[in-house]
């Protein structure tokens, strides 16, 4: 579960803190799509969850710990972060990337020699079940953009996490790619992942989510259903 209680964000857009007084619950197993007009603070609410966005007042609990930087350490057990683009490295191989998810698992040294075989295996399994096992030495930048997400999605996956929150992961994908990596996020979901993802479309939203949470101005200005999200939006525009 994920509890955030009067969140406000140090950053700020002029004067006003990003993220400006955030309440919101999100319960284990959910699948969560956040909404809101450009700038309302989706990305930043994600971060804040991630412990990458310091808070200057509220509380963020993770399974009921606290997301501190003393915390850090714990919380990241229990959660990963697919982050918009991906953030891959354009030069290694599918392979190496998804490793890179494991870096913080071993010392310097260790990984100096190469990651354990029993670390690679479980990197190829991954890329098998997201259907591109058969890239695993190709450079990402070589890859398409769908197929780019699933090597993220799978380097996020490799720690095992309870809870995944992905950053816009279907940004400047062409369709065919958006339908795999959303399709992807289900299954995570149907397995018993809490999913929490920033999206655009509100189709996308109302197919695969259960729950919409639309963010203005830094604040929740609607949690609950995703059913009827247009009728949401219309009021949040209307004048």
């Amino acid at each position: 579960m994920i509890k955030c209680q009067q969140v406000v964000s140090q950053a700020k857009i002029g004067n006003r803190p990003i993220l400006d007084g955030i309440d919101c619950e999100i319960k284990r197993g959910e699948f969560v799509a956040v909404l809101g007009l450009n700038g309302a603070g989706k990305s930043s609410l994600l971060r804040s969850i991630a412990g990458l966005l310091p808070l200057s007042a509220g509380s963020i609990l993770v399974d009921d710990i606290p997301v501190t930087p003393r915390t850090l350490t714990h919380t990241r057990q229990h959660l990963a972060m697919l982050f918009q683009g991906g953030g891959l490295i354009p030069q290694l191989g599918a392979l190496d990337n998804v490793l890179c998810g494991r870096l913080g698992a071993f010392s310097g040294w260790q990984t100096l020699t190469g990651f354990p075989a029993s670390e690679q295996h479980t990197a190829l399994k991954l890329l098998d079940r997201l259907g591109i096992g058969e890239l695993a030495y190709q450079p990402t930048h070589q890859l398409s953009g769908g197929q780019r997400q699933r090597v993220a999605i799978a380097r996020a996956l490799i720690r095992s996490p309870q809870i995944l929150l992905a950053d816009e992961p279907v940004t400047g994908l062409d369709i065919m790619a958006i339908q795999q990596v959303m399709k992807t996020l289900a299954h995570l979901h149907q397995e018993g992942m809490t999913i929490v993802t920033v999206l655009h479309d509100l189709a996308l939203a109302s197919t695969y989510a259960q729950t919409a949470i639309i963010v203005d101005r830094g604040r929740v200005v609607y949690h609950g259903s995703s059913d009827n999200l247009e009728a949401e939006f219309e009021r949040l525009c209307d004048p």
